[in-house]
């Protein structure tokens, strides 16, 4: 039986890596992780057996327990014992919610395995589908646990053969899955199934799950789940075939333990020199070599400050020990080594690697962040999102006295969470608040109200892009004196470019040689692929086309600084540019540096930039939401109707017994009242969730009055500038 165990026995163990899981729990929304959790930590003895299952232990925040929904991922601790042997299993609890699925990437850079978490009524779902993508790319393990088998019998009441039809559907979907996201050399060995022990059955709600290999060791059948629940003597299921084993088992016997599994995971995370001392170390999780962490999780604790919780690759961490932050270049002392238990932080003291440490004094630190012992040492390939911020509200205090505690506290949320993105309108004043959805936003407002600000905050406002789709330029920029000149051309950014960019193949900071190779595999040619100045989160890059021009050193970070000012307010309605190739053909520039200053440099390339974008057909990208809903047969017509009013359209409907899924697209700016529309068409029996899926041209019917409705918004003339207002 597990058995609760004291920090400091766990301390012992977990020096030894063999006896060390680092295991994550994902799933689509509802399909029941935390109440599973519950039970892995009443086995544990940190939670009382009567109200596992119910107290939603890990989705500690007051906002959690009330919606019944996980928002942060938690980590705890826990100790197991298999066979003679205990094990500490550091386990993620993660959300299932799309829009809080940049925790779950986070979440997955720390983790070796992942149980995924399938409701047997619904299925493999839209979100299913996204977190084992994210997890097969961080090349995370998956193992498979079917929940909810008590409402196939209860609620369905489907006979024996049924229920396994239905079990073979769902584990044939997931093997799909992996067919399609995991690399070659894992889609055989990482696929899963009864016989092999990588998927068990159950119900978290009511404590019970078996493998089948503890249904072997039972002559447990399905028909006698089936009898158990007709009786309603379930809870013997309980006492006979307690969830906590069956799940555990499953993490102990088929999840690698860290340094078997950073044998193949770091070269896909990691793109420095894998020969390097640091990078044997990470390979071998080597307690001894250089000190290497990747930050996944920032908090700021009332008390404590900063919070960095990550994983640590390779060396030991020590309290007092000074450490390099390799993105916010700079050195920090840390001042405690922890252990997260649910809400609560344990001091360790010490941690060697493969293990998930929290630590306190590293003020600088923020998810994504490098740590070493060593300076120079490559920084980790950056954590990639799924999804990327489309909703906005503007916000401000009803009481002005208390703008200083807002923009606090904006600043406090925006490093516990980057996909939440917190900027301010210079010509309003507004503070403005970007999320990955409708909800994302409401829980940033619910916990701002609860930290005792009053806020006024606007209706939810959709975000834009702009980008091109001719080529224009060189064009002339001269700066406000007249002394200097830039010349700027400009075409579209490959698609595929595009994507290396959002999933941080190719970004600043990467190596410059690695960069230009795999550019050159893309049609660049040498001189452009070594020459890309800089990259930009939303996929624009500004390279130098240029070959010997005079004083281009001096001024070269100016030329940047004018690009990033521009890339950031595109001419058509100041959103932010997407898929922009921008190159240097020429400069003209003073010899005298008084004349060639930042005030004279940035505006010249500004405008150069401006007038070439403006005529190279400019036009607007808006969000599309990847929808899907499920839905009795006879209200098709009902989630048909909808989309397709709302300038969507139906890419496939499948039906899943009693039920129709139906995938379809829409804009994010007909989402609004999606929930009111759906509701209406479908008496209320739909169920729908939403996914960002891509960025699309606005159709050119809308496009003008769109631009105008935003130039309005932000308070600039309804018409954008013509390029010839940057060319005199």
């Amino acid at each position: 039986m597990p058995k609760f165990k004291q920090i400091s026995d766990i301390i012992k163990i977990v020096k030894n890596l063999e006896q060390i899981r680092n295991a994550g729990i994902i799933a689509h929304v509802d399909h029941g992780k935390t109440t599973l959790t519950d039970s892995l930590l009443a086995a544990a003895g940190v939670l009382s057996p009567s109200v596992a299952g119910e107290a939603l232990a890990l989705d500690y925040l007051e906002e959690e327990q009330q919606r019944q929904m996980t928002i942060k991922a938690a980590n705890i601790s826990l100790f197991y014992e298999r066979g003679e042997k205990g094990y500490v299993v550091n386990l993620v609890d993660t959300p299932g919610h799309v829009d809080f699925s940049g925790r779950v990437t986070r979440a997955l850079r720390a983790i070796d395995g992942a149980v995924v978490v399938v409701d047997a009524v619904e299925e493999v779902m839209v979100q299913t589908e996204t977190v084992t993508r994210q997890a097969l790319e961080e090349r995370v393990r998956p193992v498979v646990y079917i929940n909810k088998i008590d409402r196939l019998v209860k609620e369905l009441r489907l006979t024996p053969e049924q229920i396994q039809a239905k079990i073979g559907r769902i584990i044939s979907d997931f093997n799909r899955l992996i067919d399609i996201y995991a690399e070659p050399q894992y889609r055989d060995i990482w696929k899963v199934s009864p016989a092999s022990g990588t998927v068990a059955f159950g119900s978290a709600k009511d404590r019970w799950g078996f493998t089948a290999e503890i249904a072997q060791r039972h002559n447990l059948r399905f028909q006698d789940v089936l009898k158990t629940y007709e009786s309603s003597e379930f809870d013997e299921l309980k006492k006979k075939l307690p969830l906590h084993e069956a799940i555990l088992n499953m993490i102990i016997d088929h999840m690698p333990p860290p340094h078997v599994a950073q044998k193949y995971r770091i070269p896909k995370i990691w793109h420095g020199d894998l020969d390097s001392e640091v990078g044997k170390a990470m390979v071998n999780c080597d307690e001894n070599g250089p000190t290497v962490m990747c930050v996944t999780d920032v908090k700021v604790d009332p008390q404590a400050g900063i919070v960095a919780t990550g994983r640590l690759f390779s060396g030991t961490l020590n309290g007092g020990d000074t450490v390099n932050l390799m993105n916010a270049k700079g050195e920090a002392r840390v001042q405690q080594v922890c252990i997260y238990m649910g809400p609560y932080r344990e001091i360790a003291g010490s941690l060697i690697a493969g293990n998930i440490p929290a630590l306190l004094g590293l003020e600088a630190a923020r998810s994504g962040e490098t740590i070493s012992s060593v300076k120079g040492v490559f920084p980790f390939e950056l954590v990639k999102y799924v999804s990327e911020p489309v909703v906005t509200i503007a916000v401000e205090p009803k009481n002005s006295k208390d703008l200083p505690k807002l923009v606090d506290f904006l600043n406090k949320l925006s490093i516990e969470d980057p996909t939440l993105v917190t900027t301010v309108r210079p010509e309003t004043g507004e503070y403005l608040i970007a999320g990955m959805g409708t909800l994302h936003l409401e829980i940033a407002q619910t916990w701002i109200q609860k930290a005792g600000l009053e806020i006024i905050s606007s209706k939810p406002i959709t975000i834009y892009r702009e980008s091109i789709r001719g080529r224009a330029g060189p064009i002339e920029g001269k700066s406000p004196n007249k002394h200097n000149k830039i010349y700027l051309s400009v075409e579209p950014l490959e698609p595929e470019v595009i994507e290396l960019i959002r999933k941080g193949t190719i970004f600043e900071g990467l190596d410059r040689k690695e960069m230009a190779k795999i550019l050159r595999e893309y049609g660049w040619d040498t001189n452009e692929s070594r020459n890309v100045w800089v990259i930009d989160e939303h996929g624009c890059m500004l390279i130098d086309g240029t070959k010997g021009l005079q004083y281009l050193r001096e001024v070269k970070e100016m030329i940047i600084s004018g690009f990033t000012w521009t890339s950031d307010e595109g001419p058509l309605a100041n959103e932010v540019l997407r898929g922009v190739k921008a190159r240097l053909t020429d400069a003209q520039l003073h010899e005298d540096p008084v004349h060639r200053g930042p005030a004279q440099i940035m505006p010249a390339t500004k405008y150069s930039l401006l007038a070439s974008l403006l005529l190279a057909d400019p036009t607007i990208l808006e969000p599309i939401m990847k929808a899907t809903v499920k839905v009795p047969i006879e209200y098709i017509g009902g989630v048909t109707k909808v989309l397709t009013s709302k300038r969507g359209r139906v890419v496939n409907i499948e039906q899943k017994e009693h039920l129709v899924y139906v995938i379809g697209e829409l804009p994010a700016s007909e989402t609004f009242d999606l929930s009111e529309q759906m509701r209406s068409a479908t008496s209320g029996r739909a169920f729908w969730g939403l996914e960002f899926g891509r960025w699309e041209i606005v159709p050119q019917s809308i496009q003008g009055q769109l631009i105008q409705d935003i130039r309005k918004r932000k308070g600039l003339s309804p018409t954008p500038p013509k390029a010839q207002d940057f060319m005199e």
